[in-house]
């Protein structure tokens, strides 16, 4: 008898921590070159910028928006005309049931925006390539590390301020 019950405790346990991708989707996207067709008649020498973010969004009980935000800006190095300016938003919906506080902020600030960077990535790629640019491979990125200079810094900020 305290078998069963012991393994009907596991049970609710495992039914109660879920993680499941619902979909993964283009929020928006964007593609300029509005140095065309001059920039093609230089010799390409590229500054590359590359600004990074996440946010995410409760959209109903147990179900969460994540948001990848990648803007990839190049430059010309010498005369500074921008070659092209690339950006992705790149959205997930993410069921997650079981996790709570810091626990569901660590899945949602780390782990769905590792789940969906490849996807941008590939994107931003694909969207350089149609613009007749050299391919822009962009490096992987450490989420963790991201988000624990996240937290680093609300800490910081919370205790300057009192």
């Amino acid at each position: 008898m305290a078998e069963e019950n012991n393994q009907a405790a596991q049970g609710q346990d495992q039914q109660q921590l879920q993680f499941a991708l619902q979909r993964i989707y283009i929020k928006d996207i964007s593609f300029e070159s509005p140095n065309s067709p001059q920039v093609f008649q230089e010799a390409f020498k590229p500054k590359v910028s590359v600004d990074l973010g996440t946010h995410s969004t409760q959209v109903s009980e147990d179900l969460y928006e994540v948001v990848v935000k990648v803007t990839a800006q190049i430059n010309h190095s010498e005369t500074g005309n921008t070659c092209f300016l690339a950006e992705i938003e790149q959205g997930g919906l993410f069921r997650i049931t079981g996790l709570k506080g810091d626990q569901l902020d660590h899945t949602l600030g780390a782990f769905c925006p590792n789940v969906l960077f490849p996807y941008a990535r590939e994107c931003i790629d694909n969207l350089v390539s149609r613009g007749s640019f050299p391919p822009l491979m962009l490096a992987p990125v450490n989420f963790e590390a991201m988000y624990a200079q996240k937290k680093q810094r609300q800490t910081e900020g919370s205790d300057s301020t009192q």
